[in-house]
């Protein structure tokens, strides 16, 4: 009993918080727009029998996502979703590698300071932070008046609503998330053995390709999953920093919902989602079970 009762916790939390909400997303997926509240039908009414729950389920059908498939701004949404977050995870693993590197290289008695400057900006509104990048990247923004005071341009740059300020955003914002596991896997890792690779004849940088980055490939891979999955789904940063030239499928999600009001059509737009991340989930998850039985 007692274990059946340490299971229960974190499968009934499981349950409340996703297969119930994803039940009811696909559900309402399933249904027609109507302008009414809620605005899709068919809603069950329970007081109407087992009549009533067959002509329920036999009202539902797929003909949302059969939608999806003949207009061009979903695919395209999707598309551009997926690139934009390859991209960043990309960028984002150029820039935070080092990062991690020189934190699991530097003095002990430095590496919680440099561990609490990482986490840092999570100690303030995730709204605010990004709304400070519109005042930096702005044409009147502060990196344009420092670049026309250093001389660089002559004329503000137009970086604001574009798909750069969204690589910005996103990689400022996912950063730590891809800090944390690295130096999380270079810390544990023996110093010996680059020692020992160089005492064989390795360069110090032929060490660093042939020992520290395989070493620190579970670190890795858990950090791009980390970036990669929410980046996806993003709708905060490409709505403010990006404007209406970026189109990423959060975006399409919130005017699906709130300004069509086409509940139908946007829950299969997030349920195909759901379905695309299911797989970066999953190998996520294998990677780490099997770093788990590594260790163990």
């Amino acid at each position: 009993m007692r274990r059946f009762a340490l299971i229960a916790l974190p499968y009934a939390w499981l349950l409340a918080l996703f297969l119930i909400p994803f039940g009811i997303v696909l559900k309402i997926s399933l249904s027609d727009p109507t302008m009414a509240i809620p605005p899709y039908i068919p809603t069950l009414d329970p007081a109407a029998g087992w009549a009533g729950l067959r002509a329920f389920f036999a009202a539902l059908d797929f003909e949302n996502f059969a939608f999806l498939t003949t207009d061009d701004l979903y695919w395209k949404a999707y598309l551009s979703s997926l690139q934009i977050a390859l991209i960043s995870t990309v960028i984002t693993l150029l820039v935070g590698y080092p990062i991690a590197y020189g934190m699991a290289n530097a003095p002990d008695h430095w590496r919680p300071t440099l561990m609490m400057l990482v986490i840092l900006p999570f100690w303030t509104s995730f709204l605010i932070r990004v709304y400070s990048w519109m005042g930096i990247l702005s044409t009147e923004g502060y990196l344009n008046q420092l670049l026309l005071w250093l001389g660089a341009i002559s004329t503000p740059l137009d970086i604001l609503n574009t798909p750069t300020a969204v690589y910005i955003g996103i990689v400022y914002t996912y950063l730590p998330f891809m800090i944390l596991p690295i130096y999380s896997a270079l810390e544990r890792m023996d110093g010996s053995l680059l020692e020992a690779a160089e005492d064989l004849g390795c360069s110090r940088l032929s060490a660093f390709w042939l020992v520290t980055v395989p070493l620190s490939k579970n670190g890795i891979i858990a950090g791009c999953f980390l970036v990669f999955i929410p980046v996806i789904g993003e709708f905060v940063i490409p709505s403010l920093l990006g404007g209406s030239q970026t189109l990423m499928i959060g975006k399409v999600l919130w005017e699906e919902f709130f300004n069509n009001r086409d509940w139908p059509v946007a829950s299969a737009v997030a349920v195909v989602l759901l379905l695309i991340l299911i797989v970066p989930i999953v190998l996520f998850q294998m990677n780490q079970q099997k770093q788990r039985e590594t260790e163990g």
